[in-house]
């Protein structure tokens, strides 16, 4: 089959590899689509690749057209999403449910071949089945959707609140969408990016601009000068992380989906406001729950299949050939070039 293999940093080939056979407890997917996820980047362009030569891609939707003789529950002819975690189903944080957390685990597209690729094998839990209504792109989102909904859940949510999404991006509107279908009474996204902002209000939410003049004004006065009951940071960046503290309210819940790529550093002040605010700050890590993968992943499934889940063409950047995935990597070294997600179509060449 063919596949995009990573040979070295900067170093991303299509080219001929055996194509996978799967045990009695797995599953053979031939892929449409893969998202580019952020950190796929540094893996190619960047000195962050496990091992050479690999194939990433974990952002994936495809047909199952094998299964294991041990497989019951999905047959040839499915439609699926890829579940990229395998983890060892042994530790402590395992048998508890807490998946994600896993020392001993392995990650389908980064430390075991993935889905850059005709095809992908993967064991059979680690493909969940979706409807005829859900198109493979949306498929392909299921991972960053699954993202939102795990950090969403971190906190004791309850519905009629007033909620505050900081960043516009991807899992950003997917958490606030999420929130909303959960019952918020107002969900409000912040970013420093009309085209975000229009997107949120497209998709039925509220929008505010950071770097305009009264923006905090603005976003009180929502709250009658209490601030937000919930806050969700998901792009990791060291201004909107920040902000957390200040739009919280008074008892109010804050978590940490964004991953941080720089060291940060707070003033008494801004760290204060945990205390006095007696705020509750937590984080999220990846998406999943028992029985694995979790309930993540199925309401994913439904939410897309109702159209509650909306799902706009903005979300994709670009589609483009597996056989052009060098071209792909290329384009995120020039800043701000990509925005939105780049999907890999295995099915189609150039």
């Amino acid at each position: 089959m063919k596949a995009g293999v990573v040979f070295a940093k900067n170093d991303i080939r299509y080219v001929d590899i055996d194509r996978p056979e799967i045990s009695d407890d797995e599953v053979l997917i031939k892929v449409a689509y893969t998202g580019i996820c952020g950190s796929d980047v540094p893996r190619v362009n960047g000195d962050a690749c496990h091992f050479f030569p690999n194939v990433l891609g974990h952002e994936f939707s495809g047909t199952v057209v094998e299964v294991g003789s041990n497989v019951t529950h999905l047959e040839v002819g499915d439609r699926v999403a890829g579940v990229p975690l395998v983890p060892c189903m042994e530790c402590d944080d395992c048998l508890k449910g807490n998946y994600s957390l896993c020392k001993h685990y392995s990650f389908i597209g980064s430390r075991q071949f993935g889905s850059f690729a005709e095809y992908v094998k993967v064991p059979a839990r680690n493909a969940v089945k979706f409807d005829d209504e859900v198109t493979f792109e949306q498929g392909a989102f299921f991972e960053p959707a699954t993202v939102a909904l795990h950090g969403l859940r971190r906190l004791d949510y309850k519905s009629g609140k007033k909620v505050a999404v900081l960043g516009g991006g991807t899992i950003g509107m997917f958490t606030a969408q999420f929130a909303k279908i959960f019952g918020a009474q107002e969900v409000v996204v912040f970013d420093i990016l009309d085209e975000r902002l229009d997107l949120a209000r497209r998709l039925g939410l509220e929008g505010i601009n950071t770097s305009k003049e009264g923006w905090k004004e603005e976003a009180m006065a929502l709250t009658d000068g209490k601030g937000f009951d919930f806050v969700y940071e998901t792009a990791g960046n060291v201004a909107t992380i920040k902000l957390v503290f200040e739009l919280c309210a008074n008892k109010g819940q804050a978590c940490l989906i964004g991953t941080p790529t720089k060291e940060l550093v707070f003033t008494e002040e801004q760290w204060e406001m945990i205390n006095r605010k007696e705020m509750i700050l937590t984080g999220s890590w990846m998406s999943y729950s028992p029985a694995f993968p979790g309930d993540e992943w199925t309401l994913v499934a439904h939410y897309f299949k109702t159209g509650q889940l909306k799902f706009d063409d903005s979300f994709i950047f670009r589609k483009m050939p597996l056989e052009h995935i060098s071209d792909a990597f290329e384009m995120y070294k020039t800043r701000g070039l990509v925005k939105g997600k780049i999907l890999i179509d295995s099915r189609q060449t150039a």
